[in-house]
Formats: C-alpha cells, structure tokens, sequence
C-alpha cells in the first residue's frame, strides 16, 4: 500500500514537473523520479522495456494529435515537447502499481481513460502554451475516444511484459 501512495505522489510530482517546468532544467526532476521508482517501486529489469515501448508509443499517439490538429504548440509544433514525451513514462510506473486496479474489467481502464485522459490533457493546457485549436468540448471528446482506446492497451502491454519478464525467470 505504501509503495502505491509514493508511486503517486511521485506520478503527480512529475506530472506537475513536466507541466510547470516546460523544456527546462526542471526536467531533470522529472528523470531524477523515474530512477526513484526504479530503485525503490520497480526495478529496470521489470519495468524497463515497458517504459520505453509506452514513451515511444505516446510520443507517436502525441504527434498524431498534433497532426490531427487538435494540439497546437506554436513554433516548436512539429514534434511534441519533451516535457510531454516524458509523461509518458511517468504514466508508465502506475500501470503495475498504483492504477493496477483499473486493469481489469478492461471497461474500467476504458472508462478511467475517457475521463483521466482528457481531464490531464485539459489541465496541462490551462497550466502551458498548449493551445487547443479545435476547441475545448470537442477536444475532450476527441482525447477521451482516444483514452478509452489506449489506456486498457497500455495495461494489456504492462501486463504482456510482466508475463514475458516471469516466463525469462522461470525458463
């Protein structure tokens, strides 16, 4: 239960991090709190490759917002911000500890999804120079498809690599 509550509070720390921070030296808080989880909640060897495929994964669903045309970053709106790129990773650390819960149904991650997604999306807008040009209601309900999609697949991928992780151990 403990690691849960510090995994968090060390999601909303980076979450505010990245958001307040922007692309400066703040980040490196952000980097210094994904290797707080590693060390103390998770471990590389159990997580690592989920952190990456889910930064990766969110830095292509991010862009093809962007190219929809429903983020607008300014001049620097080609490619997201590494602010952003790095909360997918942070998202990553509370799939198999604090939102393990809301894995199974998988209608319960859709749903958290459909409300959670648009709801950070929303607020880091109101926090940064996000602009959302398509308006804000149809910008929610455009993310929110969107989460109810990604978020049980992100748990199915937590899941699929804790599975291959305990298959290598018992092999």
């Amino acid at each position: 239960m403990l690691k849960n509550l510090v995994n968090a509070a060390l999601f909303q720390l980076g979450w505010f991090t990245c958001v307040l921070g922007g692309n400066s030296g703040w980040l490196l808080i952000t980097l210094l709190i994904l290797i707080v989880h590693l060390r103390l909640i998770g471990s590389w060897r159990s997580e690592g490759k989920l952190l990456l495929t889910v930064f990766a994964l969110g830095c292509v669903l991010d862009s093809a917002l962007i190219k929809l045309g429903v983020f607008d970053f300014g001049e620097a709106g080609k490619v997201i911000p590494l602010w952003l790129a790095l909360m997918w990773p942070l998202l990553a650390t509370t799939l198999g500890h604090c939102l393990a819960w809301s894995a199974t149904p998988w209608w319960l991650a859709s749903l958290l999804g459909a409300i959670g997604g648009p709801a950070s999306y929303i607020a880091g807008a109101q926090l940064t120079y996000v602009q959302l040009p398509l308006g804000v209601w149809p910008s929610v309900l455009i993310i929110g498809a969107v989460w109810a999609v990604i978020f049980p697949l992100l748990h199915r991928l937590a899941r699929y690599f804790r599975q291959t992780r305990t298959d290598e151990v018992s092999a």
